[in-house]
């Protein structure tokens, strides 16, 4: 009974993170039709996509946790701080730069950018701790730059078939998720996640919206593009996240995240068959080669 039991909350769990992971793959692929086809900016779309997030979870978070919870992560200068790195410079540059790099090139080439976070993790952590790579973890740090370097030039060097400013964007983006894994631990460890990504959310509608402010830009969305929108944010956001978070509590991070892959094949797929992307061989080998980058760091337990 024990064993079926184990086994019924793993297949759970990894339902719950390939759930997550399709939704962010979905999410993503809206995205890139609302570039496309409906002639939107990510600088327009991201401020009001991460804030109307923002207000949902939060409003979620006081009904869940209450005031006193939810305010609790401002109290204290270092708390502060932390809540301040995690929300601009970790989740809101993850989430500007990943729709950037769609922007640029496509869904699955900014998620499988991002997916270079682990081995940007890794080397934080063995700066942190001031020690050499393992051997397991040298083989996985190849792997990552292989399967980027097979994506972005398709086997020739002397050619890049993405182009330079999405690489960098996406780039940039897989620095925002390290920084939102790797610097806050303490702030981690003491709040509610569902709380930190509310604030979160809304920091950075508030700061990119005052960077770029979308309300000057003139755009009307159609009743498609609005219906798009609200798509990525609750898919995107809301129901990625939860779903997600959930297959993280049954089966670890460490499990989670190889399901959680489901996100670069699903806008691989999409964009093939919907949106008119071209999918090569030397993609998929690095693909293959980055997935593999996950299942040895997973193996290794790191």
């Amino acid at each position: 009974m024990n064993k079926i039991s184990e086994k019924a909350q793993f297949a759970s769990g990894a339902l719950l993170a390939v759930l997550g992971g399709m939704s962010w793959g979905l999410s993503g692929s809206m995205g890139e039709y609302l570039f496309d086809y409906e002639g939107m900016d990510s600088r327009w779309l991201v401020p009001i996509r991460l804030f109307m997030a923002g207000v949902i979870l939060f409003v979620y978070s006081l009904m869940r946790y209450g005031r006193a919870e939810v305010f609790r992560p401002w109290k204290g200068r270092r708390s502060r701080i932390d809540l301040l790195v995690y929300g601009i410079l970790g989740i809101s540059m993850c989430q500007f730069t990943y729709f950037l790099t769609i922007q640029l090139a496509n869904a699955a080439i900014g998620t499988i950018m991002q997916d270079l976070s682990p081995m940007m993790i890794l080397l934080c952590i063995c700066v942190l701790e001031r020690r050499k790579p393992a051997a397991t973890e040298i083989i996985s740090i190849a792997l990552a730059l292989g399967g980027v370097i097979l994506i972005v030039t398709h086997g020739d060097l002397s050619h890049f078939a993405v182009s330079p400013a999405a690489i960098l964007a996406g780039t940039v983006s897989s620095i925002g998720v390290t920084i939102y894994n790797v610097y806050p631990k303490q702030l981690l460890a003491s709040h509610p996640l569902l709380v930190l990504q509310s604030w979160a959310f809304l920091m950075g509608g508030a700061v990119l919206g005052v960077i770029f402010h979308p309300w000057t830009w003139g755009y009307v969305p159609s009743a498609i593009g609005l219906l798009g929108i609200v798509f990525v944010v609750v898919v995107g956001n809301v129901v990625a996240f939860t779903a997600y978070m959930a297959g993280v509590k049954r089966i670890g991070p460490e499990k989670a995240i190889l399901f959680g892959f489901a996100e670069p094949v699903t806008d691989a797929i999409i964009g093939v068959a919907l949106l008119g992307n071209r999918f090569t061989g030397w993609d998929a080998a690095g693909f293959i080669l980055i997935f593999l980058m996950m299942v040895l760091l997973s193996k290794s337990g790191k």
